[in-house]
């Protein structure tokens, strides 16, 4: 298996988008905070250092008119300049544990190590990640530099990844060829008599075993009565004849995801099932055929949620169903319906057509794509409608 990487110099050229990006916002600081949460956590240090932040959080600082420096916890340094791009770490007092002793590491109080890296008065930092701060650390950062101004700027430098390159985007294909085999192996291993977990299993085991690091959520396999709401935990609940179930699963590859989601109905469907989940097709059609340079990403997916309301559910409808894909499985730009992003070349889209909180089985069918001149390039390869 060949293994597919971003290269070094790809990093400095996002190092420099966040130095315009500062440039354009009057920043002196930008610090991207990054932990070992699956979701969200690990998405700015993967990004800027290929850093999987891991038991400590890690935080990247960026100086105007420096390469950035990593700042971390006292376990973390060796391990991030073995595996990280940014070889220059400081062990940061506010990130080290209070009720731990490391007498050989040499750790500096953030507000010492900023006067030491910034040749100038700073007067304005910006923060990538305070939502997932612990309060503990903002609040010691900002409390030791009262002087300085603190602002958010997420959505300033989300934006910069919306763009894939051609080595994200080879990741990124390696990650959905992931995805799809373990959807294949999920749905062969779905029959009456297993449990949840016993499909989810097979589905990590084989996507672990082709490459995959981890995954940006956790695998999703629920059945019966467990498919009702948007969010589901595999459980132990034993799969019965007639169930639908509901696969989703997100495998991560070098940093990057594929994502895929699917009903199995095991015999035969309701009515109201089957007509459920012929507009979810229909609406997961509509949406992509219309994957299209220039056009806006929330009138796209109006379109499915049109389709959707003229089956009857319109409110089971209930999140943004149109996405990017990369370091998060779900991450900016969201083409949900206030969105008034534009749709380019090499974004990776994921259309998620859901259907929850009805008086039926819930279900999501969801596919990835790539953003082509000629349209949308779909990566996902698992039939939409699976009957067993």
């Amino acid at each position: 298996m060949n293994l597919i990487k971003i290269p070094k110099e790809e990093y400095q050229d996002r190092w420099q988008k966040v130095q315009e990006m500062m440039n354009e916002n009057e920043l002196d600081v930008v610090l991207t905070y990054s932990d070992d949460r699956a979701t969200y956590g690990n998405a700015y240090a993967r990004y800027y250092s290929n850093l999987p932040t891991h038991f400590e959080p890690v935080i990247l600082m960026f100086v105007r008119g420096k390469d950035p420096i990593v700042l971390t916890g006292p376990e973390t340094d060796g391990y991030a300049q073995q595996v990280g791009i940014i070889q220059d770490v400081t062990v940061l007092q506010e990130m080290s544990a209070e009720d731990e002793d490391y007498p050989f590491s040499v750790i500096k109080p953030f507000v010492e190590m900023l006067k030491n890296r910034v040749q100038y008065d700073v007067k304005k930092i910006g923060i990538a990640g305070k939502i997932y701060m612990g309060a503990q650390l903002y609040e010691s950062i900002v409390k030791a530099c009262p002087e300085i101004e603190f602002v958010d700027v997420d959505q300033q430098i989300n934006v910069l990844r919306g763009i894939k390159s051609q080595a994200e985007i080879a990741v990124i294909r390696r990650a959905y060829e992931i995805v799809n085999l373990g959807m294949k192996t999920a749905i062969d291993a779905i029959r009456p008599g297993v449990t949840e977990r016993e499909v989810a299993a097979e589905a990590e085991y084989i996507m672990r075993k082709n490459g995959a690091e981890g995954f940006g959520i956790d695998t999703m396999v629920s059945s019966g009565p467990n498919t009702r709401h948007i969010i589901s935990r595999t459980t132990d609940r034993v799969i019965q004849k007639n169930d639908v179930v509901v696969v989703t699963l997100a495998p991560r590859y070098e940093g990057y995801h594929g994502a895929c989601g699917r009903p199995v109905f095991l015999g035969t469907p309701n009515e109201q099932e089957w007509k459920a989940v012929l507009a979810m097709e229909k609406a997961q059609q509509v949406c992509s055929e219309n994957l299209k340079i220039g056009n806006i990403g929330s009138e796209v997916e109006a379109m499915g949620r049109y389709v959707m309301k003229e089956a009857g559910y319109e409110k089971n409808f209930m999140y943004s169903g149109l996405h990017s894909v990369g370091v998060i499985e779900f991450e900016a730009p969201i083409l949900g319906p206030s969105s008034k992003t534009v749709i380019q070349k090499y974004m990776v889209i994921s259309v998620d057509i859901p259907l929850y909180e009805a008086e039926i089985n819930g279900m999501r069918m969801e596919d990835g794509y790539l953003i082509t001149e000629n349209g949308a390039e779909r990566l996902t390869d698992a039939p939409r409608i699976v009957r067993k």
